[in-house]
């Protein structure tokens, strides 16, 4: 009887201070304290957004749908922070422990607000968004990775502080590390610095046509902070380092105003003079007077020139040039098909013709002295 009850006291004295000191029931409770707050936490956050949700119904502006959109991450963490807070208080820890759980408790803090802060950037770009017309698109997303990089090293520090650890030595320690890197890694900044340049200075913007000569041509879809794409008019990606804009020229046709149209007009050399005249004053009265083309003549981009150019080896060149009111690519077609069908209808009704590129041979006589020369007949 008295080896069970040995047994039994050895049980209790365990049961007791089984874990570091803890009592398993306790420890137990708390556990179960921590599993509850796990599984309701899915609850609880549909509970909290469904709740929202029924609140922004009632306003016009997508900033709240988009809060309450981001925030159900951190609100399906908050309950296990709760539970894990309730569950160490109603455990007694030995003073060593204590300071320890103090810590994981502001640590899961800690952790909920900057994961909360790095959710509201989300909403916040539709206040940056706003800037867009005067910090570029890239500029403005360039702004929000940043501050949600910068969100994530706050929390780091904030961490790292709360455990006693110092951030200063680190800092010094990764600025000479940086050094390090830094000479091994000259493109990666070049690039980087590049990339700064480009969207300050707004050489270009996602969704301009560009040519980068020797690398591509097309439209620009995204502008990293390494490279930047462009997708060409057959589709294929083309990435491109950003330090190349800095060393190649860059044509922007997005920006250009109008497009040009420039033709060497061939007029056959029995062209008269008055036929020539009347051809010229049609084809410059023509675009005058259409208003798909830029001609008010205020400048050199908005003025066209119908003059004779040249006297070229088989024909009598005219020159025409004039500037389309619109940089769109199938409008410029329609109108430039437009003016080539006008001039052929004007140089027809005025009996012209159009030169092509020929040769007149002239061949004279022989001598009546030279003999002729036998050719013997085939066999």
């Amino acid at each position: 009887m008295s080896t069970f009850n040995n047994f039994v006291n050895l049980f209790i004295d365990v049961w007791n201070n089984g874990l570091l000191g803890i009592n398993i029931s306790q420890l137990t409770i708390g556990l179960l304290i921590i599993l509850l707050f796990y599984v309701l936490r899915s609850f609880f956050a549909k509970f909290i957004i469904n709740r929202l949700h029924k609140i922004v119904k009632k306003t016009k502006t997508d900033i709240d749908d988009a809060v309450i959109q981001v925030i159900e991450g951190p609100l399906k963490f908050l309950p296990v922070v709760i539970g894990f807070f309730i569950a160490t208080s109603y455990i007694d820890f030995s003073d060593d422990l204590n300071t320890l759980i103090e810590k994981l408790n502001r640590t899961f803090i800690t952790i909920f607000i900057f994961w909360l802060l790095h959710q509201l950037i989300v909403p916040f770009s539709f206040f940056i968004k706003r800037f867009e017309g005067k910090l570029t698109a890239a500029l403005v997303d360039w702004t929000l990775r940043s501050l949600k990089i910068l969100v994530i090293i706050l929390a780091i520090i904030a961490v790292l502080e709360l455990w006693g650890i110092k951030v200063g030595p680190i800092i010094a320690g990764l600025g000479l590390f940086g050094v390090a890197v830094a000479l091994g890694a000259q493109d990666l900044f070049k690039n980087l610095i590049s990339g700064i340049l480009i969207i300050t200075e707004r050489r270009f913007t996602i969704g301009d046509v560009i040519k980068v000569s020797g690398e591509a041509e097309g439209i620009v879809e995204q502008i990293g902070f390494r490279s930047t794409l462009i997708r060409q008019f057959d589709s294929n990606l083309v990435m491109v380092p950003n330090f190349k804009f800095s060393e190649q020229s860059v044509t922007n046709f997005t920006r250009r105003k109008h497009r040009r149209i420039r033709w060497l007009i061939g007029l056959e050399y029995k062209t008269s003079i008055i036929q020539m005249k009347n051809i010229r004053n049609q084809i410059k009265e023509f675009i005058l007077k259409d208003k798909d083309f830029a001609n008010d003549g205020t400048n050199y981009f908005r003025s066209c020139y119908v003059r004779i150019d040249s006297f070229s080896e088989s024909s009598i060149d005219m020159l025409v040039q004039c500037f389309v009111d619109d940089i769109d690519w199938d409008k410029f077609l329609e109108v430039k098909e437009k003016l080539a069908i006008k001039i052929k209808e004007i140089v027809e009704e005025n009996s012209g013709a159009f030169a092509f590129p020929s040769q007149s041979v002239y061949l004279e006589s022989l001598p009546n002295d030279i003999p002729e020369v036998f050719v013997p007949p085939k066999k």
